[in-house]
């Protein structure tokens, strides 16, 4: 597992990170596991996605592994200075307030440009440059505006996707701005800004489906009904221990479908010659459909993965995500990283979260340092930087004192 600093990819490279939430910070959480150096700047008493129950209890452990804190309060001049000092020595700059809130805190681009030339600033926003550009904007809200809840729900029941997809997905083209801007640093020496967006993000995302309906001139259905692209693409039930249990089974070649036919003695199908073809058996898809349906109901879980993966198909079991705290695969390929929550009734206590799913020289990124407590390393980030002369009482947040 990769883990010392100064052979990871990015060593060298300090990032700035003004963010809350899940599409900055998993933007700034790219970075740090690629070996940046990034300093989350909260708020007085930290983040409050730290403090955030329900489906949001997540976000803070997730996506601020790698990183280090300091307390600013911006709304106090001697800490605006403190920030503005950190900047000035920072390649990248990565935020995601409201459109605006950065100018007005005297943190907008064109002013750390002056500040420093070589500077990647990042805006992860709502929209990008348009009629909405100013409109607030959430993952829920774009996947609703872009077509991606339709394309997840039922039909006439748009359903969100059941993570933050947008957000991340969106913080991962903010990274993909940010090493073409840092790329393109190392040739003319300029910075540059970079934005990226939920709303275009979720278009990107659909692109597929708007190209669907341009070339078969129908609108798409939404992909919950099934696939109408393979005949075999879909969920069975087989006999488990704890009674029915679900698992997804993917025929999608002609090559499959022999394999499988084969695997499962599925001779009569085998032997149909109008079911060599792909398209001809979605056209019988009801047929085959009832005969697989039938072969797995009476099959034992274990038996049809074990014969599933003979064959040589794509299949899945229909897990929750708790099922992966206990994955055999992630548990033995690095995939789990020891992070200890920092906030919340489970404060101290360990958990394992996923690594970013990537490997380098055939090694995962790993933990550099876990979960920052709020403001942890304030006083030795202003040291670093030479900003120590400026910490006087009324300049630095209760948590660095």
């Amino acid at each position: 597992m990769q883990s010392n600093a100064s052979e990871l990819p990015l060593a060298g490279i300090k990032v700035i990170e003004f963010t809350h939430m899940v599409m900055g910070p998993s933007a700034g959480m790219i970075l740090a596991d690629l070996g940046a150096e990034v300093i989350k700047i909260e708020p007085p008493g930290g983040d409050k996605t730290r403090r955030l129950q329900g489906s949001g209890a997540g976000y803070f452990p997730m996506y601020n592994r790698n990183k280090r804190s300091i307390c600013l309060d911006l709304k106090q001049q001697r800490d605006r200075e403190l920030a503005s000092g950190l900047i000035a020595t920072a390649d990248v700059l990565i935020e995601n307030f409201r459109p605006g809130a950065m100018a007005a805190l005297g943190f907008g681009w064109e002013a750390m440009r002056e500040r420093n030339p070589r500077l990647v600033y990042c805006s992860l926003k709502g929209f990008l440059s348009g009629p909405y550009e100013n409109r607030t904007a959430l993952d829920e809200v774009t996947q609703m505006m872009g077509g991606l809840a339709h394309m997840t729900g039922l039909p006439g029941r748009p359903m969100r996707a059941g993570a933050s997809v947008i957000d991340v997905t969106g913080g991962m083209f903010g990274v993909i701005g940010i090493l073409a801007a840092l790329e393109r640093r190392h040739r003319d020496g300029r910075g540059e800004l970079v934005t990226a967006s939920l709303f275009e993000t979720t278009a990107f995302l659909v692109g597929q489906h708007m190209a669907q309906q341009a070339v078969t001139g129908t609108p798409p259905p939404p992909m919950s009904v099934r696939s109408s692209a393979w005949a075999v693409y879909d969920i069975v039930t087989c006999q488990g221990e704890q009674g029915e249990e679900a698992v997804f089974v993917a025929v999608v070649s002609d090559t499959q479908w022999r394999r499988f036919c084969a695997e499962f003695e599925l001779a009569e199908f085998a032997a149909d010659a109008s079911l060599q073809r792909n398209n001809d058996r979605v056209r019988q898809r009801d047929r085959i459909m009832q005969v697989v349906r039938e072969l797995f109901a009476a099959m034992s879980k274990a038996e049809a993965l074990r014969r599933l993966d003979r064959a040589g198909v794509a299949f899945a079991e229909v897990n929750k995500p708790s099922d992966l705290f206990d994955d055999p695969h992630l548990k033995a390929g690095g995939g789990l990283l020891p992070v200890t929550l920092r906030d919340g009734a489970n404060a101290g206590e360990q958990t394992a979260l996923p690594a970013l799913p990537i490997e380098w020289a055939g090694q995962r990124f790993g933990l550099r340092s876990d979960l920052p407590a709020a403001g942890e390393q304030g006083r030795e980030i202003l040291a670093e930087t030479g900003l120590s002369t400026l910490t006087q009482e009324e300049g630095v947040c209760e948590s660095q004192r």
